[in-house]
């Protein structure tokens, strides 16, 4: 997500934001808008989903969702009550939790309401670390479905590994991914892309959708064909990335994702404390 954005986004939050005996405050129906829901029933869905997971943390749903109402004009100079919500800084965090995290929207919220700070330099922080972890788990998500794909196409679990490899080979000018674990020093046992920027986990799971998608397109079976195929998405993806002056083998390493995945966690369980004190 581009600086501008998240300092145009952030504004935005700013503005829907009120304050009730220094507690800040969303209503429901604004927080719809800016998530850019447009029917309200299934923003309702996802508030109902958000209220599951309040009262499985040990919070109280009353304490971060309270039922509200307001008259609204209908037209004519007519009026109508509407039911709405005042949701908590926490209440809105779970909400974005439970939302569609496609919609850029949706992304920044998750880490604008899960900091207690305003601070900006926080804000994009979170958002990289969630960037990062977001594109390892589509990356893994895309690989299974090659995996399946391709088993029903005479291709087993080591064949699988191979095509990999060698896709990885294209990918990295040359180091397949063992040549690429010894070169960034990780260890044979664990994933390569566990340890990859967020620029080359989407290079890699870009490659791979498109290998999906020829797969099934041009109907390829067998472990030979399914690797040209593989090797030439990793070779076009590569130059893609060379054009804008990036090799992918010679990024650093980045945080093991695992370790990634456990600060998120910590931080998200100190969230809920800080935000129940700040009631």
């Amino acid at each position: 997500m581009e600086k501008d954005t998240i300092i145009k986004l952030n504004k935005r939050f700013e503005e829907y934001a009120y304050e009730q005996d220094g507690v800040e405050y969303w209503l429901a129906r604004e927080l719809q808008e800016l998530l850019e829901y447009t029917q309200w029933r299934n923003f309702e869905n996802v508030i109902a989903k958000a209220k599951i997971a309040c009262e499985k943390s040990g919070n109280a749903i009353s304490d971060h969702f309270a039922d509200v109402s307001k008259m609204v004009k209908i037209g004519s100079g007519a009026e109508r009550e509407q039911e709405d919500l005042m949701l908590t800084r926490y209440a809105c965090y779970l909400i974005a939790q439970n939302g569609d995290p496609k919609k850029e929207q949706i992304a920044f919220a998750q880490s604008y309401f899960a900091i207690q700070t305003r601070k900006q330099e926080l804000l994009e922080e979170r958002i990289q670390l969630m960037e990062r972890l977001q594109a390892r788990e589509k990356l893994a998500a895309t690989e299974t479905e090659l995996s399946k794909n391709i088993y029903e196409r005479g291709v087993d679990n080591s064949g699988f590994a191979r095509i990999r490899s060698k896709g990885d080979w294209a990918m990295f000018g040359g180091y397949n991914t063992s040549d690429m674990k010894r070169k960034l020093g990780i260890k044979e046992n664990r994933p390569l892309a566990d340890f990859l920027p967020t620029i080359t986990i989407t290079a890699k799971q870009l490659a791979t959708e498109i290998t999906n998608f020829n797969v099934k397109k041009n109907n390829l079976n067998g472990e030979a064909h399914i690797t040209v195929e593989h090797v030439k998405n990793n070779q076009d993806v590569r130059a893609l990335l060379g054009k804008n002056d990036i090799k992918p083998e010679d990024l650093p390493v980045e945080e093991d994702i695992k370790k990634l995945e456990r600060r998120v966690k910590t931080l998200d369980k100190e969230i809920a404390k800080k935000n129940l004190k700040a009631k």
